[in-house]
Parts: C-alpha cells; structure tokens; sequence
C-alpha cells in the first residue's frame, strides 16, 4: 500500500475530502517521527510500539576476506514491538 493509496482510504472510511486526509496523514508522521527524534516510546494502540534503540559499532569481514575488514559505525534504529490485535490477524 502506498501512501496516496492510505490517503484514498481514509478519506473514503472516515467521510473527509482527500486534502483533509493528507494533512491528517502528515501532522501523524510528523510527531510520530518528533517524538522518535527526542527518543520518546510512540504507542498506537492495537497496532504496536515504536520506539529507538542504539546499535553499538561493529567489525565485519565481507566473505571471510580477512583483508577487508570494516568497521560499521553505531546508529540508532527504529523498531516496531507488535501489538496483540495485529499480531493475531496477521498470524
């Protein structure tokens, strides 16, 4: 599913003009990645918990060549711990 594709729909489900839509769609992703940024936990109820861990440097050898080693740099990455109702219709 695309993102105009998400606009269509809500637009259509909760009776709004697509332009209505998009902005409600935009303010969401918005403090959504706000809140990621300052390193705050976002829960959506039913759907599951975003939240930030950090990912500490690492050494790692393409195809065993020894001679080629690199060092990957610690970063932060989002993950997404899945809520019950979701995990349920998708298993």
């Amino acid at each position: 599913m695309t993102k105009s594709q998400l606009i269509t729909i809500v637009a259509k489900k909760a009776h709004l003009t697509k332009k209505a839509s998009n902005d409600a769609i935009e303010a969401l992703i918005e403090e959504v990645t706000r809140a990621l940024t300052k390193g705050e936990k976002v829960v959506l109820s039913g759907f599951g918990t975003l939240y930030v861990s950090p990912v500490k440097d690492k050494q790692v050898v393409p195809f065993g060549n020894e001679s080629k080693r690199q060092t990957i740099k610690g970063h932060r990455v989002v993950n997404l711990k899945v809520g019950k109702p979701l995990k349920k219709a998708v298993w």
